[in-house]
């Protein structure tokens, strides 16, 4: 009964946040509110699995998904924050002002990483699947990583726009979500 609570009042929030973004199906706020939706249930889902058998292979793998989640999310925030400056965005835009950067970064983890922080997703994604995997994390987890690369795909669109020939010359020298992959 928890977890229903849990999960219907962090969706309620996230569909919030979410609300211009699901009027605008060609933003890459659209397929990330179902990225959300999907590790959201997912780390709920396995929320009482998370500390059993901790030395196990599957845990320690789980675990180190989950640290590089939070090092890459905290890094590219930093450095989105710190480099990429903002410009403002109108009323009902489906981009957060932080989100809508005025330089391109390609310093620190985004020399090696066009997206940090939805790499982060990703690994929080399989690395809470990890903590017990069934079919229905694993459909969860395909969802969040699916719904993760069309997020990817639609903010590379809207770079290119943005950034013109020198994000199409980035994304040569950099991986998606893993380096040099």
């Amino acid at each position: 009964m928890l977890s229903i609570i849990i999960i219907v009042l962090a969706s309620l929030t996230i569909l919030w946040w979410s609300r211009n973004s699901l009027l605008h199906p060609s933003s890459r706020g659209f397929p990330r509110f179902f990225a959300f939706e999907a590790l959201l249930i997912l780390v709920v889902l396995n929320a009482p699995y998370w500390f059993i058998y901790p030395l196990d292979t599957q845990q320690i793998i789980s675990w180190l998904l989950l640290i590089l989640s939070i090092v890459l999310v905290m890094w590219g925030v930093v450095l989105l924050r710190g480099h990429g400056g903002s410009r403002s965005t109108t009323e009902g835009s489906p981009d957060f002002e932080w989100e809508n950067t005025e330089h391109l970064v390609t310093t620190g983890i985004y020399r090696y990483i066009r997206h940090p922080m939805y790499s982060s997703l990703l690994f929080l994604a399989w690395g809470a699947l990890l903590k017990f995997v069934s079919p229905v994390t694993l459909i969860l987890t395909v969802v969040a990583t699916i719904a993760l690369v069309l997020t990817v795909r639609a903010e590379e669109a809207e770079n290119i726009a943005r950034f013109g020939e020198e994000y199409r010359n980035y994304m040569k020298k950099t991986g998606r979500f893993v380096p040099f992959f």
